[in-house]
C-alpha cells in the first residue's frame, strides 16, 4: 500500500499517527484547534486557519497576527497556490534607506518598523476560507480567542527561543510590554496571557479580516508605525491583495515535488531534485557520505541560481521554467565532483524563525500551510492596542545594484521582497500524495529535499525521515551538521573538503517539518502523518 519501511531507523520521541482526518503543527494546542474544527464538521482548510491562528499566540517566537503566509492545497479534484506575502510601503526606495542608514546600507534594517511590509497572513487566512471553508470564519478564530484570553504554559522549545531572542529585542517598540510581562521571558510552564491579540482576533473574526487592512487596526497600525518612524499607512493596508498562483513542480522518481513560484525560494528545492534526478541516489546508502555529499551539492549549486536571480516575478531577468529546464540542469549536475566539495556560483539560465501545519480530511482535502514573522519574534515591534506582532520580511529586500547583487530584489514601492517560507505538495500521476513542509529560514528547501530523497529512495516512512539527522548548507563551503549525524560521516565529509560544525540546536538550523503522506482512498484508508521532534508540536487525527 505504501513503499515504507516501518522499522524504527533512528531514535525518536515520535511515532507516526493513522487517521482519516489529521492536523500536525508545531504546537499541540494549535493543532488541537485545527482538531476542533474537523470535529465541528469543517473541513481541511478550516482546521488548518484555526490552527495557524492559534499559533500566532501559542509559537510567537515564529508567527504572528502580522505574519506573510503561503499555501498550497489539493480540493479534491486539483491544486492551488495561494501567495499571502505583504507588498513594501509606497514610500520605500533604496534612497528613502540610504538617507536614514547611510549609502553602505545593502539591505533594509532587521529589526524596527523599517524592516516590516504589509502583514499578508490575515489576508490569506479570509481567501482561504472564503473559497474553499465550510465554517463560519468568525468560528475559526475563536480556539485562537480562548488560548489569548486564558492563557498557556509555555513549552520547553519555545521558552528557549523566547529567552534567546530578549536581549536583542527588549528595547524594540511594543516588544517588552507585549513579551516580557514580569520583565523576563516566561520560564517553562508558566502562563502567558495575549489579551490585546485577542481583542486583534475578536476584531478580525467579527469584520473577515476587514479590521486589519481597512478598519481600526489598520488605523493603530498606521498610528503606530508613524509614532516610531515606519513608512506603513494605512493606503499600504488597504491595498493589499492575497495572490492566487499556479504552483510550480518538478518531476523526481515517479512522483511530482510542487513548489510556490517566486518571490519564494521553493524553487531551490525543485533546482536540487532536477539536479539529483542525474544521479542514482538509491543505489548510495541512506546515511553514507557519498549521498550527503551529493545532496549538498546539489544544494548549493540551487541556492547560487535562487539568491542570483529569485524576486518578485515581474523583476526578473529570468523565468522559473529557465531555471528548472531539464538541459540546463543537466549541464548543473556535470559540475558535481563526488571526490571533493566545491563552491559554485550562480549559472546562466537564460541560455536554456516560521511555522508550517498540514491538515487534511476524509473527502480528500489536504492542506500545505506555512506563515511567519522570519526572523525570532520579526522586527520585535507589536502594535499594543490590538497585540499585533509584525514581522520583519523587509529585511530581505537589497538596497545596492552592484555587480553580484540580486537587482531583481531592488527594493521598490508595493513590491514583494524575496521570501524564505515555502509550504511543499507532492503528487504522483496527478493525484495526491503528501503536503509538507519543514521550517526554517534556508533550511527549508534543504529539508524538503533531504526527507523527500529519505522517503522516495530510501522508503524511510515520514515520520523516520523527519527523525534522521540534518545537515545545513550556510554558504561557500560551510556546512552546519546536526550533532546526532554519525561522526564517521561528518569525517568523510570534511575529508571531502566541506568545512563542517556541529550545531546542538535544531530550532532553525536544521528546520521542523510536519508531514501527511495519504496511503489510499482517504474516505477508507485515510493518512499517516508525522511531527518533528525538534520543536514541541504534535500530530492529531480521528
Amino acid at each position: 500500500m505504501t513503499p515504507f519501511d516501518y522499522r524504527a531507523h533512528y531514535p525518536s520521541a515520535r511515532l507516526p499517527l493513522f487517521a482519516r482526518n489529521i492536523v500536525s503543527t508545531s504546537h499541540p494546542l494549535a493543532a488541537q484547534a485545527g482538531l476542533r474544527m474537523l470535529l465541528a464538521g469543517g473541513n481541511a482548510v478550516d482546521a488548518a486557519i484555526a490552527a495557524a491562528a492559534a499559533l500566532t499566540i501559542t509559537e510567537p517566537v515564529s508567527n504572528g497576527l502580522g505574519s506573510d503566509a503561503f499555501c498550497i492545497l489539493w480540493d479534491g479534484r486539483q491544486l492551488h497556490g495561494l501567495n499571502a506575502s505583504g507588498h513594501a510601503p509606497r514610500a520605500w526606495t533604496p534612497d528613502y534607506f540610504h538617507r536614514k542608514y547611510g549609502t553602505d546600507a545593502l539591505t533594509p534594517p532587521k529589526r524596527g518598523l523599517d524592516s516590516v511590509t504589509v502583514p499578508g497572513a490575515v489576508a490569506g487566512w479570509v481567501a482561504l476560507s472564503e473559497r474553499f471553508g465550510k465554517l463560519p470564519f468568525a468560528d475559526l478564530m475563536q480556539p485562537a480567542i480562548e488560548l489569548a484570553e486564558r492563557g498557556y504554559a509555555v513549552p520547553v522549545v519555545v521558552q528557549q527561543k523566547w529567552a534567546a531572542a530578549t536581549p536583542e529585542l527588549q528595547s524594540v517598540p511594543g516588544f517588552a510590554e507585549t513579551f516580557l510581562p514580569r520583565g523576563r521571558a516566561p520560564e517553562v510552564g508558566e502562563l502567558f496571557r495575549f489579551a490585546a491579540a485577542a481583542r486583534g482576533l475578536r476584531a478580525i473574526a467579527d469584520s473577515r479580516g476587514e479590521a486589519f487592512y481597512r478598519g481600526p487596526i489598520a488605523q493603530a497600525l498606521a498610528r503606530f508605525s508613524a509614532e516610531h518612524g515606519g513608512a506603513l499607512t494605512e493606503d499600504d493596508l488597504a491595498s493589499y491583495r492575497p495572490e492566487w498562483v499556479q504552483p510550480i513542480g518538478q518531476d523526481y522518481r515517479g512522483y511530482t515535488l510542487h513548489e510556490i513560484p517566486p518571490n519564494g525560494q521553493g524553487i531551490a528545492a525543485l533546482i536540487a531534485l532536477g539536479i539529483l534526478s542525474n544521479f542514482d541516489l538509491a543505489s548510495m546508502k541512506v546515511d553514507s557520505v557519498a549521498a550527503q555529499h551529493l545532496q549538498i551539492e546539489a544544494m548549493k549549486l540551487a541556492f547560487a541560481d535562487t539568491y542570483r536571480y529569485v524576486a518578485e516575478p515581474g523583476a526578473m531577468d529570468v523565468s522559473a521554467e529557465q531555471m528548472l529546464d531539464p538541459a540546463y540542469l543537466r549541464q548543473r549536475a556535470a559540475l558535481i565532483d563526488m571526490t571533493r566539495a566545491q563552491d559554485f556560483g550562480a549559472g546562466n539560465p537564460a541560455k536554456g524563525g516560521t511555522v508550517y501545519l498540514t491538515a487534511a480530511d476524509e473527502s480528500g482535502m489536504m492542506v500545505s500551510f506555512i506563515q511567519s514573522n522570519y526572523m525570532g519574534f520579526g522586527s520585535g515591534a507589536v502594535e499594543p492596542a490590538f497585540g499585533i506582532s509584525l514581522q520583519n520580511r523587509g529585511h530581505g529586500f537589497n538596497l545596492s545594484a552592484a555587480p553580484g547583487r540580486n537587482t531583481a530584489n531592488l527594493v521598490a514601492p508595493r513590491k514583494r521582497p524575496f521570501h524564505t517560507i515555502i509550504p511543499a505538495f507532492l503528487t504522483r500521476d496527478g493525484q495526491p500524495v503528501m503536503s509538507y513542509g519543514v521550517m526554517g529560514a534556508n533550511m527549508q528547501p534543504q529539508g524538503h529535499v533531504q526527507t523527500l530523497v529519505r522517503m522516495l529512495d530510501h522508503g524511510q516512512h515520514p515520520q523516520a525521515a523527519c527523525d534522521a539527522p540534518r545537515w545545513r548548507f550556510d554558504a561557500g563551503m560551510h556546512i552546519n551538521v546536526e550533532s546526532a549525524m554519525d561522526p564517521a560521516v561528518v569525517q568523510g565529509l570534511q575529508a571531502l573538503g566541506h568545512q563542517t560544525r556541529r550545531i546542538d540546536d535544531p530550532y532553525q538550523d536544521f528546520g521542523a517539518g510536519q508531514f501527511i503522506w495519504r496511503l489510499g482512498d482517504p474516505g477508507t484508508e485515510g493518512y499517516i502523518a508525522a511531527s518533528d521532534p525538534r520543536r514541541d508540536g504534535q500530530a492529531v487525527g480521528f
